[in-house]
């Protein structure tokens, strides 16, 4: 698991220097892959009508729900080792 922990960090500081900017969607997955690994289930209240961002956010994080932060974990680091070729 501590090894685990470390390649989710770095992958988290190596997905800010991808040669370029994913899609949206991948966008949103790896903010959900990061959240749910970070922090687990979905916390706090859904995002106002009008912030289409956070409220996308939410949602693609909610769709995580249940699954464990190791799972998280290992799909956000190979998610960020596709991405980066």
């Amino acid at each position: 698991m501590a090894d685990l922990k470390k390649q989710f960090q770095q992958a988290a500081k190596d997905v800010m220097d991808l040669p370029e900017r994913p899609d949206n969607d991948t966008m949103l997955r790896l903010y959900a892959l990061y959240k749910q690994g970070s922090e687990g289930d979905v916390k706090g209240p859904r995002p106002g009508f009008f912030d289409f961002v956070g409220t996308a956010k939410y949602e693609a994080w909610e769709k995580l729900a249940g699954m464990p932060a190791e799972e998280a974990m290992k799909k956000y680091v190979a998610l960020v080792r596709q991405l980066r070729g």
